[in-house]
């Protein structure tokens, strides 16, 4: 699927200033998917320290609490239609 398949409204979502950090760290590790035969199966947290600090991450602990919410939702969406 491509951005081209979703209305304008499914492609946009508002990110709180607080979050904005752990957000783009999120965004960053769309390529640190695990996957099983199963499918994908939850992000790969190895990168994310290097990923927090290059998107300056103050507070990590917050940050990757965020992040689980961002992963936890992404994997509803993904495995929606398993």
């Amino acid at each position: 699927m491509s951005a081209d398949d979703y209305t304008e409204e499914e492609q946009t979502h508002d990110v709180w200033p607080d979050v904005w950090p752990a957000f783009l760290a999120f965004q960053a590790m769309s390529t640190q998917w695990r996957t099983s035969m199963g499918g994908v199966t939850g992000l790969d947290y190895n990168v994310l320290p290097w990923l927090m600090k290059l998107h300056g991450v103050e507070d990590e602990a917050t940050a990757l609490n965020d992040i689980r919410v961002m992963e936890c939702t992404a994997l509803k969406i993904i495995h929606k239609g398993a």
